[in-house]
């Protein structure tokens, strides 16, 4: 006796799927497993710029590794599949739904952020936003022109952590290190740490004699032509460490020394913005980076350094009245951060913005490791030179 006899029925009654049908759940599939890799485990990102010259060049693609600093799970988790921040084609039409907002989380890693670890992370400065201009820091914007012609001028929105755009940078200091610059050598604890040998910095190179071939210096890359001479036979170029020890040996090379800006030269738009510290890109600090459970004093003198993780990172409403700061509503003589914060620096020191000009990076900004190279292009090179072979599968250091 069959006793499973209303499963035959069942079965007859069924219908094939369509191809139509096949090929819409192969590509609902297709993108519900791209996006939990992309979320939970690796995603491709190409440098777009300079600023890590000539560690990572522009053209060079990237995985970037979920696992080690452990996952972030999303905080916007509404969005359009494959694109970040706004839809394809346009420059303003949100790519996400900020109506639900999940607060800020994290899976297991397999190791904490070191120094010198290359990292992904969301631009801190980049949850308010200038539409039409959207390549500068709305925050540069207002220090410049002031908060109403800003907004008067442009359409300003904001945008959630996880939607903010992504940069790459080299963590130089980690949370607890105090780092300050003196003469474009950067100081962890009051240790030096000088520049890795593929970082960039201006130098002043002086020669014997300009009677020499030119292309000898081809492979340095060094354009003597769009660098106008500043003595006698004496350019300032943009160099590596390890291009500068092979200039010394040039027959034609008098000497080669780093030039960075000199102290008390105060430049515009370097952290924290405050005008009793004339710092600038080659000189600052010292500074502490906040550490989660850490606790600092609130005068004066910290809230210039402070008051944005405080206030902006962290969410706390801090006013000041009579000279007295209040955090939340109640007079606050110091204050408790409840995350970690990162210092993070571009390679190319003097073509970087970076943690010199908006501060810390927020332990929930952080994105992941770059990993590897899987591709890069030289935009300059034709037909197979176009790839650079050599840099194809290159770990990331």
């Amino acid at each position: 006796m069959n006793y499973k006899f209303w499963q035959k029925k069942k079965d007859a009654t069924k219908k094939k799927k369509t191809k139509t049908r096949e090929w819409v759940d192969a590509i609902v599939f297709a993108v519900v497993a791209a996006t939990i890799i992309r979320v939970f485990f690796i995603e491709a990102y190409t440098i777009p710029s300079g600023s890590m010259e000539r560690s990572l060049l522009i053209g060079d693609f990237l995985f970037v590794s979920k696992v080690n600093y452990g996952a972030r799970i999303p905080m916007t988790p509404v969005a359009f599949p494959f694109a970040h921040h706004t839809m394809p084609l346009t420059i303003s039409t949100k790519a996400y739904w900020d109506g639900v907002q999940w607060k800020y989380r994290r899976l297991p890693g397999l190791s904490d952020i070191k120094r010198n670890d290359v990292v992904v992370f969301n631009f801190p400065e980049g949850d308010t936003v200038a539409v039409e201009k959207q390549d500068a820091s709305y925050y540069d914007l207002v220090r410049m022109s002031g908060r109403e012609q800003v907004r008067n001028t442009y359409t300003i929105i904001d945008r959630p952590v996880d939607k903010r755009e992504n940069y790459i940078k080299r963590c130089i200091g980690i949370s607890g290190d105090v780092v300050s610059m003196s003469a474009g050598v950067v100081s962890i604890n009051g240790k030096p740490e000088p520049i890795k040998s593929t970082g960039m910095m201006p130098y002043r190179i002086e020669f014997k004699t300009m009677d020499f071939n030119y292309s000898a210096l081809d492979e340095y890359k060094l354009d003597l032509g769009s660098s106008p001479a500043i003595a006698a036979n004496t350019y300032i170029v943009n160099a590596s460490p390890e291009i500068v020890a092979k200039l010394k040996t040039l027959d034609f090379v008098k000497s080669v020394v780093m030039n960075p800006d000199p102290v008390g030269e105060e430049a515009g738009g370097i952290f924290p913005h405050d005008p009793k510290r004339p710092w600038n890109r080659d000189n600052f600090g010292p500074i502490k980076i906040p550490a989660k459970g850490w606790t600092v004093k609130i005068d004066s003198n910290t809230m210039p350094l402070y008051y944005r993780a405080i206030r902006t990172y962290e969410g706390n409403k801090v006013e000041q009245k009579g000279g007295v700061w209040y955090i939340n509503d109640k007079v606050a003589t110091s204050y408790t951060f409840k995350m970690n914060y990162y210092w993070m620096m571009g390679d190319n020191r003097h073509n970087s913005a970076d943690s010199r000009y908006w501060g810390f990076v927020p332990e929930d900004h952080v994105v992941g490791k770059a990993l590897f190279i899987w591709m890069s292009f030289d935009s300059e090179g034709s037909f197979l030179h176009k790839i650079r072979w050599s840099r194809l599968f290159r770990g990331i250091h």
